[in-house]
């Protein structure tokens, strides 16, 4: 599969993983985290995304249209979404740059050519390739092979994981991955169920057998404020050292609310409305886990 339906490419992040880093989002998701800040990324197909205070509502996009998914009056614009196919024609008709198509068709050696740009910086800093999404296992054979050609390249590889595909799949990518960054979402299986839209136990099951086959892992615990923070799930997070002795580190990955404006453009539902968790409350849950004495990275 050497083609891919991609989100964006980052260049020089530095918060996926070591380093100075390319990252690449992949389109599709299996969850639907209340918390999600990239909802533009759950579907597998482009999407097309509407930004209100730039449509002026002059119909050219309905015009431009070739199957007629605009519906737009003095008052409202409308779009048939779930029919969309991405065509762009509308988005070339915009004056104002209201409509924009998000996700596109990308080869490996395309995303290789961008990544090896910054090849000097992999190499000073220790950084690499991050393989991210919504979820890379959405579109696993296109995953392996960009993992398999960024190694034979020299790249370091990193692929940030929702844990939730068959293990097989895992084990395909093992030889050609430096560094798992694995979601922990929560501890409770029916409050990961309500949270993400399914139960954690494969999530688990595919943890401890990454763990058992010497792969280096990340575990990263996204964390909302009267959703999962509790105490049996940060007495969890601070047991899995003991429990998976080889994980290179813990990082509670703060809420944030830049995603719900996203979610409004790519007209879907709003989820989680709650205010971006501030320094008060990471000081919280610092003290928490310390109690715990779980020396965890909060983002």
């Amino acid at each position: 599969m050497n083609t891919g339906i991609v989100l964006d490419i980052f260049r020089c992040s530095l918060h996926d993983g070591p380093g100075i880093r390319t990252t690449v989002f992949l389109k599709g998701c299996p969850l639907a985290c209340v918390w999600c800040h990239n909802p533009e990324s759950q579907a597998l197909k482009p999407v097309l995304l509407l930004n209100p205070d730039r449509c002026t509502h002059c119909g050219l996009c309905a015009k431009a249209c070739p199957h007629g998914f605009h519906l737009v009056s003095a008052a409202d614009h409308t779009i048939a979404r779930r029919e969309c196919s991405g065509c762009g024609s509308c988005v070339q008709a915009c004056p104002t740059g209201a409509l924009e198509i998000r996700g596109k068709s990308m080869t490996v050696e395309q995303i290789l050519a961008e990544a090896l740009k910054d090849a000097d910086y992999y190499r000073d800093t220790g950084g690499g390739l991050t393989i991210s999404g919504g979820e890379p296992m959405q579109q696993w054979q296109f995953t392996l092979a960009l993992a398999q050609a960024a190694k034979a390249a020299g790249i370091h590889v990193a692929i940030e994981t929702c844990g939730l595909a068959p293990a097989d799949r895992y084990r395909a990518l093992l030889p050609f991955v430096d560094l798992f960054l694995f979601d922990y979402k929560d501890t409770d299986s029916a409050r990961h169920a309500r949270l993400t839209g399914v139960p954690n136990h494969l999530i688990l099951e595919n943890l401890a057998m990454l763990h058992a086959a010497g792969a280096n892992i990340t575990l990263r615990c996204p964390m909302a404020a009267g959703l999962n923070d509790t105490d049996d799930h940060f007495a969890a997070i601070a047991a899995m050292p003991q429990r998976f002795p080889h994980l290179l580190g813990i990082e509670i990955m703060s809420y944030h609310n830049m995603g719900n404006e996203k979610a409004r453009r790519t007209g879907v539902p709003v989820r989680l409305d709650i205010p971006t968790t501030d320094a008060l409350q990471k000081q919280n849950w610092r003290d928490r886990l310390d109690a715990h004495g779980c020396n965890a990275i909060i983002n």
